[in-house]
């Protein structure tokens, strides 16, 4: 295993050069589509940079929901079943805030800019 650049690290240099070199001398659909990719390029380096953590996180909440160990898949899987059987809902105990946690992860990922998640992260910020 190579220690570094990290796999995001490699990841921010390319999406450095699209934004930085690439883009600015694109036109049209060609600068539309290495914008999009740019972006994308985005969302794995936080996904590679955040997941393991809120896996781990997700995992441990989901073992003391449910009472039960298995593979996050798994886990997840019988919360749904346990959901939709009417085992579990908005009364148990934790559910409200691992469904929370779960989201806010999420949004870490795909939508950090998000207004609402902003404020929820950090209530002192002033937004535009």
């Amino acid at each position: 295993m190579q220690d570094t650049p990290h796999a995001a690290e490699l990841i921010d240099a390319v999406t450095a050069f699209l934004r930085g070199t690439a883009i600015p001398n694109l036109s049209g659909r060609a600068a539309f589509d290495a914008r999009v990719a740019a972006n994308v390029l985005d969302i794995v380096a936080r996904e590679l940079r955040l997941a393991p953590a809120a896996q781990a996180d997700e995992h441990e909440r989901l073992r003391a929901l449910l009472g039960t160990d298995g593979t996050l898949a798994e886990l997840n899987q019988r919360l749904c079943e346990a959901i939709a059987g009417g085992r579990i809902d908005t009364a148990t105990p934790g559910l409200g805030g691992h469904l929370w946690a779960v989201t806010l992860a999420k949004l870490a990922v795909d939508q950090p800019g998000y207004s609402s998640y902003r404020q929820i992260i950090d209530p002192e910020e002033t937004l535009p």
